[in-house]
């Protein structure tokens, strides 16, 4: 029976050293929670790190700490200190982060720290492999794994694995300032399906992709050489019942039940009944906005002075990488604006801001949910923020008012919030005005709203949701494996090649027998092709016709020496073996002189575009253009030749980075079955990669073998991958 094998930086449990003895606690992070049923009532094993790295652990308690992960079906990846100094605080925290949250000033692009990342996702890749099993469906989480994917499909093709980053993913210009961008790319494309919180970070994501690997994007899908890798936005949610549940028992809860913190917040709701608490909950990072928020706040009292001692801003800082110089940095700016705004604005029984640095156990973060009156979140950069989520899910009466930054992924689920710009401290402060005199109807209206949606698209749902379109990357992959020439279907192919009495080959050049290159020029075929089509052509009765859509100067002059039949401008030109060129269809080049001024207007206005001229058609490439900018300038070029050479018995093909503009009666299906015409062949094979070759495999017979290079869609009988598994194929020809 296939399982789930989930993958993380850290293992969803806690186990630490006290007094030579190992303590094993639950994580309550968002994750641990959301994939808490697949991992318990189904098959599978959590892989990440125990926290403890090789030195902390005694020699004799190396195997209880693997017994212990055992025991929660986890398996516990030893990581040594420095490993966990160069990958989780060098790269994945110094690298990374910053960079992904647009923090290009705390971006470092050290070699040393990208070299143990690659060695310590290399190490989680082998500890997965150790215990994947066929029919498997892995599923590998966040930044610190960027790489784990690749290095999985690498060694088990045929995985079904996911990923989900659950930071932001920056805009390409950022990306693309990331030395090692092509490798984390990559590394995140050995998944079959990418998830993202929002579809501002899935197009981020896809825009990287299609300019740097100029891989083809189709709305949502990334067609590579062997497969296409789904992307998609999953809005994570939270374990929506467990805080309901929580404040409903907090405010069940006898006097004598309640926490130190609780009585002190209700003193000061005694004493002030008419004030208000506002809350600020993050880890202490640079991408909170931590003392953006002060400084509003600040703003807001120095503006709207009616209000000091009428608001608390009640503010808890969690530690968080307090080893990391920003973080250091960011921790005193903290304390000195806390220090100096508590020293301007505060009287004898007022402090206008409690600060605590500190963790706080999960009641006492009930309690400042049900208490305070609005919460205050302003991210600078946010990939989701589940405080906000949290914060609606405890207030049961429904009452509260939540102001949220634009820039955390959350705002786009939560419209119903007071959305602000998190860097606009005049915005913020008539925002915090606006909550401080809200109306309870109006209140209460917006998170009615706000907690419906977020009580039906809880944690559980997500890891759901993610997980069947993780299954049905795994059902499109076998609707292409009916047609792939796989070493079964290989092996009957060889067979009736061998077996047959007449043969013919149709054999497209670029992209099939050579790969794409950004200059046309550039392709010249190499001797080992040049020496294997030979020999494929020297066999007795059979015909070797390459056909493509170059003209026949370069064609003849790459091929000269050869007696291999050539058709060039997609069947315009033939040259039979060992003759000379013949035109082959009664074609016409007038026309281009009008067209010519058109094209030629596109190659000025996008960057990176050519126009190539042959003898009988006209060919604009954009493969070097910027990607986005190509497909919106080749539609607008389509459309207007289109309606320009209607009339002229001419037609608009386009190819693979490529639209060519020719004789409406030319094409490679008339050209190839005009091949067929006066030889009775007995097993005819076609191979190409671009809509031009459609032609030729919807006019040759049926019992043609009809091939595409490529996860395409087509009217080809089969598929492979890539120009390579095209050469292995016509080598199998051969006679041994």
């Amino acid at each position: 029976m296939s399982k789930t094998i989930i993958i993380s930086n850290r293992l969803p449990l806690k186990i630490s050293l006290e007094d030579d003895q190992l303590r094993v606690t639950p994580s309550v992070g968002g994750l641990a929670t959301g994939l808490k049923s697949f991992h318990k009532d189904g098959d599978s094993i959590w892989i990440g790190w125990s926290g403890l790295t090789k030195e902390e652990i005694p020699d004799h308690l190396e195997d209880e700490v693997k017994e212990k992960a055992k025991a929660e079906d986890c398996v516990a990846v030893n990581l040594t200190e420095q490993e966990v100094e160069g990958f989780y605080y060098g790269f994945s925290n110094r690298t990374i982060w910053p960079l992904f949250h647009y923090f290009m000033e705390y971006t470092e692009a050290e070699y040393n720290f990208w070299e143990t990342y690659k060695q310590v996702n290399i190490k989680y890749a082998k500890e997965v492999l150790k215990y994947y099993e066929e029919g498997d469906r892995v599923w590998v989480h966040d930044y610190q794994l960027l790489l784990v994917p690749k290095l999985i499909r690498d060694e088990e093709p045929e995985a079904i694995i996911g990923f989900f980053n659950h930071i932001p993913f920056p805009s390409y210009e950022v990306f693309r300032t990331l030395p090692w961008r092509e490798s984390v790319l990559e590394g995140m494309l050995g998944a079959d399906l990418i998830g993202f919180h929002t579809y501002d970070y899935e197009r981020h994501f896809l825009s990287s992709v299609s300019r740097i690997l100029r891989y083809q994007v189709d709305f949502n899908e990334i067609t590579l050489p062997e497969r296409i890798v789904k992307v998609d936005s999953f809005p994570m949610g939270i374990d929506y019942k467990k805080f309901e549940e929580a404040a409903l028992n907090h405010f069940r809860g006898s006097e004598d039940e309640q926490s130190e913190l609780q009585r002190r917040l209700d003193l000061h709701l005694e004493a002030t009944p008419d004030a208000k608490l506002i809350l600020s909950i993050d880890r202490l990072d640079y991408t909170k906005g931590i003392a953006n928020r002060i400084r509003a706040f600040e703003y807001f009292l120095e503006k709207y002075p009616e209000f000091i001692e009428k608001v608390r801003l009640v503010m808890l800082a969690v530690p968080s990488r307090s080893n990391v110089p920003q973080y250091q940095r960011l921790k005193r700016e903290i304390d000195e604006l806390v220090g100096r705004i508590n020293g301007k604005f505060s009287t004898v029984s007022w402090t206008p801001i409690w600060y605590f640095y500190r963790s706080m156990p999960f009641d006492n973060l009930i309690d400042l949910y049900t208490s305070c009156d609005i919460a205050l979140l302003t991210p600078i950069r946010d990939g989701m923020n589940l405080v906000a989520k949290e914060y609606i899910a405890t207030r049961t009466d429904h009452t509260g008012v939540l102001i949220l930054s634009e820039m955390a992924g959350a705002a786009h689920e939560m419209n119903e919030a007071l959305i602000i710009n998190p860097n606009n401290f005049e915005q913020i402060a008539l925002t915090l005005k606006q909550a401080i005199n809200m109306p309870k109807e109006e209140q209460i209206e917006r998170n009615k709203i706000l907690q419906k949606r977020l009580k039906r698209y809880d944690v559980e749902k997500w890891a759901k949701d993610f997980m069947s379109a993780l299954i049905n990357t795994e059902d499109n992959r076998r609707s292409f494996e009916s047609i792939r020439i796989s070493p079964k279907v290989a092996e009957q192919l060889i067979e009736d090649y061998k077996s047959s009495e007449k043969r013919v080959l149709f054999l497209d050049y670029d992209g099939t027998l050579v790969d794409f290159v950004d200059k046309p020029e550039d392709a010249r075929p190499d001797q080992e092709l040049i020496d294997l089509v030979t020999q494929l052509n020297d066999q007795k009765n059979t015909d070797v016709v390459i056909i493509s859509g170059r003209d026949k100067e370069t064609l003849g002059d790459w091929w000269k020496g050869t007696s291999i039949e050539l058709i060039s401008e997609h069947g315009a030109w033939m040259r039979q073996k060992n003759c000379e060129w013949e035109l082959s269809e009664n074609v016409k080049n007038e026309w281009m002189d009008a067209v010519r001024p058109v094209i030629e207007s596109f190659v000025d206005r996008t960057p990176g575009t050519f126009l190539e001229e042959k003898n009988y058609s006209l060919a604009w490439h954009y493969r070097k253009a910027d990607p986005e900018l190509g497909e919106i300038r080749a539609n607008e070029l389509s459309n207007t030749l289109k309606g320009l050479v209607s009339n002229r018995g001419l037609s608009v093909l386009a190819g693979n980075k490529v639209l060519e503009i020719k004789s409406s009666g030319v094409n490679k299906g008339k050209a190839s079955s005009k091949k067929l015409v006066g030889h009775n062949y007995d097993f005819i094979f076609a191979i190409g990669d671009d809509w031009t070759d459609e032609y030729m495999f919807e006019e040759l017979p049926k019992k043609s073998y009809t091939v595409k290079v490529g996860i395409k869609k087509t009217s080809a009988n089969y598929y492979v991958n890539d120009t390579k598994r095209v050469r292995e194929i016509l080598k199998s020809f051969l006679d041994k």
